[in-house]
């Protein structure tokens, strides 16, 4: 069974479902009923048309659950509009099911609640972690999202910021490599560029580029993660930054900057640097400045504390992470960090260690166990020195 196939076809499918009246509660749950009969049947008779298999079979299960809750009249008008036997249309509705779950009646949060889960294929972990909030609140969120959208006609799109932060999120998962859907987080994105000319959607093309440029260096052959200062730059793809640059120039040009334009500038710098140590950390700095005054992000800040490191010196660094909540998401890892480069190895190790006890990401767990004991076994070279 082709489970990346399946994935594929999900939101074209549920698009089919909304288009035909089909509410989007009720829609989602016939199109993974519809999903795990094809993993029943598909081994044995996989069909010559799998999206159309798959619109026909959720829209039946969508008229079996109708009929049971709707009066005979409206169950007569949905029979009639079942669609004809015969292959589906192969458009992509993936991007116009984004906006149609950025729908008006939704709070921007809520609306990229619920597509990075109905559509974007996030668990509610995934996403939780995404937004920075326990697992049981992101659930009652979504679950709100449904209920307010439920039986409500999704024919009124939302607006493109929400579906940029969606996008995001999106690539920001298939990056980690915890999901694989970076790819299409960037497909989606370039036909977004090429239907709306926005200077945000620009910049979230090119941050995408040039962070998924660097992405096989970002791993070593054992699997084991790569800081940026460490990876082989011969591996980056110098044709995606070149592209994701270009763009980049095009949109700031325009002079209307946004947070996506800002994060890419960032990225650009990093890419245009032959070494580690020719990287404009000054210029970086600057950017991190915009990026807040736009954002207001703490995350911003506890970044921007590291390049103020690299900037001005460790100490610099320190003093800028000092005013930040010690509670956010690596925060330990970015203090070990500057305490390393300052020179306090001890208090690195400790952090380090702290570190990897909180990560939540698997690749990032082990790097900063290996970097805590990487410092323990020069504090005992040390000692025993």
């Amino acid at each position: 069974m082709d489970e990346a196939l399946l994935r594929r076809l999900t939101p074209g499918v549920l698009t089919a479902l909304v288009r035909r009246g089909a509410d989007f509660a009720a829609a989602e749950d016939a199109v993974q009923e519809a999903l795990v009969e094809a993993v029943r049947v598909w081994p044995a008779d996989p069909p010559r048309d799998a999206k159309g298999w798959l619109v026909t079979v959720a829209w039946r299960k969508f008229l079996d659950a109708a009929r049971a809750d709707t009066a005979r009249r409206r169950r007569e008008d949905l029979v009639e509009e079942e669609p004809a036997p015969g292959p589906a249309p192969t458009v992509d509705d993936t991007l116009q099911l984004y906006f149609l779950c950025a729908h008006p009646s939704l709070t921007p949060s809520s609306a990229v609640a619920l597509t990075l889960r109905a559509v974007g294929g996030l668990t509610t972990r995934q996403i939780a972690r995404a937004y920075l909030v326990p697992e049981a609140t992101m659930a009652q969120r979504i679950s709100r999202a449904k209920r307010t959208v439920s039986g409500v006609r999704l024919d009124r799109p939302g607006d493109v910021a929400t579906v940029l932060r969606v996008l995001y999120l999106v690539f920001n998962e298939g990056y980690s490599g915890d999901v694989d859907l970076a790819a299409e987080a960037i497909r989606l994105t370039r036909q977004l560029a090429t239907a709306i000319d926005h200077p945000e959607v620009a910049g979230l093309l090119a941050l995408m580029l040039l962070h998924h440029a660097r992405r096989a260096a970002r791993t070593a052959p054992d699997g084991s993660l790569v800081p940026l200062a460490e990876q082989d730059r011969g591996r980056w793809d110098t044709g995606a930054i070149a592209e994701g640059v270009e763009i980049l120039q095009a949109a700031l040009a325009r002079d209307r900057l946004g947070e996506f334009q800002a994060q890419a500038a960032i990225a650009a710098l990093h890419a245009d640097a032959p070494t580690a140590g020719e990287t404009d950390w000054v210029q970086i700095v600057e950017w991190y400045d915009e990026l807040a005054r736009l954002t207001d992000s703490p995350v911003v800040r506890l970044n921007r504390a590291v390049a103020v490191g690299e900037a001005d010196g460790a100490r610099a660094g320190l003093a800028e992470l000092a005013q930040l909540d010690g509670s956010l998401p690596r925060y330990a890892a970015v203090a070990a960090y500057l305490h390393e480069r300052a020179g306090d190895l001890i208090t690195a190790a400790r952090l380090y260690a702290e570190a990897a006890k909180k990560a939540a990401d698997l690749l990032e767990r082990d790097h900063l166990t290996r970097q805590a004991a990487r410092l323990h076994t020069l504090l005992d070279a040390h000692r025993h020195g």
